[in-house]
């Protein structure tokens, strides 16, 4: 019966998974010689279930009637019980409540030669002093948690997906990428082996956000897509809304501006996430929202969103290390609604925030949110030093979207200042980071900002917008632009050139960034504009 309750776990039948984990619990003669183990596994496995619902009321409940009964479990039995049950408490952002009992489960996980225990132990405790802002300590235990896991083989590290889910996540929060994307690879190879799609899922996604946040808006949709499709067929609530909160965050930037896909996207993410409470992930997909809200041009809902999801205008509620960006977007909504005031207090929290986080893209953030507040009142000089060093601080960490949204701003206001020939360097940079990355929303906002970047005079700015976006294309992608404007499926088109279905989705997605369209009667119209030339020779397979 465990055997089998845990198989059902692994391969997302978590309800059917919980209820015959409650059957092993409670089967009579469970104090019996070597029935002992078998009735702690049975618990923690079925607290993981009852997390992965959504339960932590039930989730605690459990783990603590365990820990509490007389005889109590023996020392090595403790350890999985409490490392699940602070699990528990770090997704209802309650970890310090449980900070001391951690690192007591740790010291006894060393003690006993538990390298299970101690695995978990330390990515659970990294993941959590990320989520609260302590980067000195989470550094540290990430950097013991990542040589214990490179020391291991991948037989070794089949029993500890979950681990390399926190591990990759904490060292995206802790902005290296490079690490985060290889335990994500790595993980992802084993969890696909063994069957284990919730944490499959999550690891797609944590790399997918190291692309996003690298500037590869492309690639980290589509992992997010896949992320979202093993999500819907699991039966976890939170997992969806969550998958689908960070998806719109990438949808964001690979649409063009006004979009109609992008708000449905995040609305879609946040009613997931009604009836959960107060969540660390019902918390940030509510938060994001706002996001979708400002790009599709409602700075009102945007701010409203916000102060909800967080709390408050303290934003409570919010993530603390990720506080200098939702203290961004709050000052680029209240700006927009008149709360001037509002705002400015934002960005002066924000820039404690950073100092206080010392990482360079929550620097980034409070510097971009002083330029916003800078250029409202009316000095460009000091706007363009802001947005100038908020790009520096992307640079350092690798974050090259954010590097990109600093470099196009600041080209705005470094012209305005009397740096035309420095506006012209950032404005490039930016478009070309922006366009490489398939960062659709930056690359058209580039362009709409290019005449205050460069002057309407500057004759060596390459011809911006959707014709010069057909100018841009391939030969191979030209035809099939041709083909999607003559009315014909991907399927057709797929059968006309002898290519797969996906070959073809995936030239449709390069034209579509290129030229910034966002459907095909929009391609269409383009097309029937302008006169495409004919193909060359198409690329090899």
């Amino acid at each position: 019966m465990l055997m089998r309750a845990g198989a059902l776990g692994t391969t997302g039948a978590l309800k059917e998974s919980r209820d015959l984990f409650h059957q092993v619990i409670h089967t009579p003669g469970q104090d019996a010689d070597g029935v002992d183990a078998l009735r702690t596994s049975a618990v923690v496995q079925c607290a993981v279930m009852e997390r992965q619902l959504g339960r932590y009321a039930e989730a605690d409940a459990l783990l603590r009637r365990e820990l509490d009964r007389v005889p109590g479990p023996s020392p090595s039995q403790r350890i999985g019980l409490v490392i699940e049950w602070c699990c528990r408490a770090q997704f209802v952002a309650r970890f310090p409540e449980v900070r001391e009992e951690l690192t007591r489960t740790l010291e006894s996980a060393r003690t006993l030669g538990d390298g299970l225990g101690e695995m978990s132990a330390l990515t659970l405790a990294a993941m959590s002093e990320a989520y609260e802002g302590d980067i000195a300590e989470a550094y540290k235990l990430t950097r013991t948690a990542a040589g214990l896991a490179d020391a291991l083989t991948d037989g070794d590290l089949a029993g500890l997906c979950e681990p390399l889910v926190r591990l990759a996540w904490t060292e995206v929060m802790l902005d290296r990428y490079t690490d985060a994307e290889r335990h994500s690879d790595r993980g992802a190879e084993i969890a696909r082996r063994t069957g284990r799609f919730y944490v499959l899922s999550q690891l797609l996604l944590s790399k997918a956000y190291a692309h996003f946040l690298t500037c590869r808006v492309t690639t980290a949709l589509e992992l997010a897509d896949e992320a979202a499709a093993i999500a819907r067929s699991l039966g976890s609530t939170e997992l969806l809304g969550f998958t689908l909160a960070i998806r719109s965050l990438f949808l964001i930037q690979a649409r063009p501006p006004g979009d109609p896909e992008m708000l449905p996207a995040a609305e879609e993410a946040a009613a997931a996430m009604e009836g959960t409470g107060e969540s660390w992930w019902s918390t940030l997909a509510r938060s994001l929202l706002a996001f979708a809200a400002m790009g599709a041009g409602d700075p009102h809902r945007a701010r409203d969103v916000l102060l909800d999801a967080g709390g408050g205008r303290d934003l409570p509620r919010s993530q603390p290390s990720l506080l200098p960006e939702f203290l961004e977007m709050l000052v680029a909504a209240a700006l927009a609604v008149g709360e001037t005031k509002e705002a400015e207090n934002a960005a002066e929290r924000a820039l404690k925030e950073a100092e206080r986080i010392d990482l360079p893209t929550r620097r980034a953030a409070a510097l971009r949110a002083l330029g916003r507040i800078e250029a409202h009142r009316g000095n460009p000089a000091a706007a363009a030093r802001a947005f100038t060093e908020a790009a520096r601080e992307s640079a350092l960490s690798g974050a090259t979207l954010r590097e990109a949204q600093s470099l196009m701003f600041g080209a705005v206001f470094t012209r305005a200042a009397g740096d035309g020939a420095g506006a012209a360097v950032m404005w490039r940079r930016a478009r070309r980071q922006a366009a490489e990355g398939g960062a659709t929303l930056l690359v058209a906002l580039a362009d709409q900002q290019r005449p205050e970047a460069l002057g309407d005079t500057d004759g060596s700015v390459e011809p911006s917008g959707p014709a010069a976006g057909l100018a841009q294309l391939t030969s191979w992608e030209r035809e099939i632009a041709e083909l999607v404007a003559e009315g014909l499926t991907n399927q057709a088109v797929a059968s006309r050139l002898c290519l797969g279905p996906r070959t073809v989705e995936s030239h449709i997605a390069r034209v579509y960034r290129k030229t910034g369209v966002p459907s095909r009667a929009a391609l269409a119209t383009l097309v029937a504009r302008h006169t495409v030339t004919a193909p060359g020779t198409p690329p090899p397979s």
